[in-house]
C-alpha cells in the first residue's frame, strides 16, 4: 500500500514577475508625466501668441509722438498739395498703398457731422478743400498703423494679425483721445486737432486724430 500527499497546484513563477513588470512600467510613465507637467498658479495666465490689445496699447503712443513731431500746419500743407500733390506727399508723408499717409495739425470750428465724422472749417485753406475728422464710435482705416512707416506686414504672422494691429491702435486712440470728449454733438465747437490722413483726393481730407481738444 502506498500513500500520496496532495500538496495542491504549484504557483506560476511567471505570473508574479509579470505583475511586477506592469507596476514598474506604470511607475515610470507616471514619473515621466510628472516631469513634463507645468504647474500654473490659479489666476496666472501664460502669454501666448499675438495680443492685439497689448499691441495697440504699446504702439499708439509711438504713433502719436511721431505724428505730433512731424505734423504740418493745414494751411502750409494745403498750399504744397495745390502746387504739387505728389511732391507734397513724398515730402511730408509716408508711402502706404494707393496714397501716402500725411500728418497734419489745425484748429477750427466744427460743422455738421454724420456717423461721427465732422467737417471742420479751418482758416487759411482753400474754400474748395474739405477737412473732416472722424471721432467714432467707429474709427475706420489703417492710417494710424501706417503713419510711421515702421509697422509692416512682414512683422506679423498673417493678414489677420496685420489688420487686427491697425484696429487695436485705433481702439487705443479712442480710449486715450476721444473717451473724455462728447463726440455726439461737436457742431459749433472750436477744436484743435493733430492727426493723419491718406492723401488721395487733394480736396477732401479725412483725418484720424492722435490728439483732439475742445477749446
Amino acid at each position: 500500500m502506498s500513500s500520496r500527499v496532495d500538496a495542491g497546484p504549484l504557483p506560476r513563477a511567471g505570473k508574479g514577475r509579470g505583475r511586477v513588470a506592469i507596476i514598474a512600467v506604470v511607475v515610470v510613465v507616471l514619473a515621466a508625466m510628472a516631469l513634463d507637467t507645468t504647474v500654473v498658479p490659479i489666476g496666472a495666465q501664460q502669454e501666448e501668441g499675438f495680443s492685439a490689445e497689448r499691441y495697440g496699447a504699446e504702439h499708439f503712443p509711438i504713433v502719436r509722438d511721431s505724428v505730433e513731431k512731424r505734423a504740418v500746419e493745414a494751411s502750409e500743407l494745403a498750399a504744397a498739395v495745390a502746387e504739387d500733390k505728389a511732391a507734397a506727399g513724398e515730402r511730408y508723408g509716408v508711402a502706404a498703398g494707393i496714397g501716402p499717409v500725411v500728418p497734419v495739425t489745425f484748429s477750427g470750428v466744427v460743422g455738421e457731422g454724420k456717423a461721427g465724422i465732422y467737417a471742420v472749417e479751418v482758416e487759411g485753406v482753400p474754400e474748395d478743400l474739405t477737412i473732416r475728422v472722424q471721432t467714432g464710435p467707429a474709427i475706420n482705416g489703417t492710417d494710424l498703423r501706417d503713419a510711421t512707416g515702421d509697422i509692416e506686414f512682414g512683422q506679423f504672422t498673417n493678414q489677420i494679425e496685420y489688420q487686427n494691429a491697425g484696429a487695436a491702435i485705433n481702439d487705443e486712440m479712442k480710449e486715450q483721445v476721444l473717451s473724455g470728449i462728447d463726440t455726439d454733438d461737436l457742431s459749433g465747437e472750436t477744436v484743435a486737432v493733430t492727426g493723419v490722413f491718406k492723401l488721395i483726393n487733394p480736396n477732401n481730407w479725412l483725418v484720424t486724430p492722435v490728439s483732439l481738444s475742445v477749446q
